[in-house]
């Protein structure tokens, strides 16, 4: 995968509130890519904005749910209207839950997959389209060490991950020959509000 000139890349990022998603989004700005950034927080995103104007960046903001397909379509609307296109979709907006499976019922598994599997590979159908057109184009999708190593009362969540895994590796495999790179990035434990945000905390 060849290494990137961000300055004037187009960019979207999702869960970009808080930890990894914020992070992402002012290192883009910092580096001069130009970014729509989705949350859930919409006071959230507006610090986020101000804070990527402060840095002499420009960020346009999609507040929703990435569960939601009017925010998708929305996402890749703004990306062509204000943007002009798009290169970058970093797909990070996750949640977690923690218990054990047999100690919880079906609505924890079905918005875990949700928010984890299904919004990301959604957008990444709408976002192909303009993807193929773009400069360098590149899909970064976040998943977690527990999509490749599971461990006891995250079953729900490193099954989410796994199959970001597999679904990264195979849609690389049929992007080749387009120029879309895709790229899973498997962060460990780190710094942010992800524990405080998790369904449910049963272990």
């Amino acid at each position: 995968m060849a290494k990137r000139d961000i300055a004037g890349l187009r960019a979207i990022v999702t869960g970009a509130s808080s930890g990894i998603g914020h992070a992402l989004a002012i290192e883009l700005a910092r580096q001069g890519a130009r970014i729509v950034a989705t949350a859930r927080r919409a006071d959230r995103l507006d610090e986020l904005s101000k804070s990527i104007r402060a840095i002499g960046g420009e960020a346009a903001t999609v507040p929703g749910d990435v569960t939601d397909p009017d925010l998708r379509r929305r996402l890749i609307d703004t990306a062509r209207e204000q943007l002009g296109g798009l290169d970058v979709l970093v797909n990070n907006a996750g949640v977690g839950a923690m218990g054990r499976f047999d100690q919880a019922d079906s609505d924890r598994l079905r918005r875990v997959m949700e928010v984890n599997f299904f919004a990301p590979v959604e957008l990444t159908r709408l976002a192909l389209p303009l993807l193929a057109e773009g400069v360098s184009p590149i899909i970064v999708n976040i998943s977690s060490v527990l999509g490749l190593r599971a461990t006891p009362y995250s079953s729900e969540y490193s099954a989410s991950k796994f199959a970001l895994q597999g679904f990264s590796e195979a849609l690389r495999t049929e992007l080749i020959g387009r120029g879309i790179d895709v790229l899973v990035v498997s962060p460990g434990t780190t710094q942010t509000e992800f524990f405080d945000a998790v369904l449910e905390k049963k272990c």
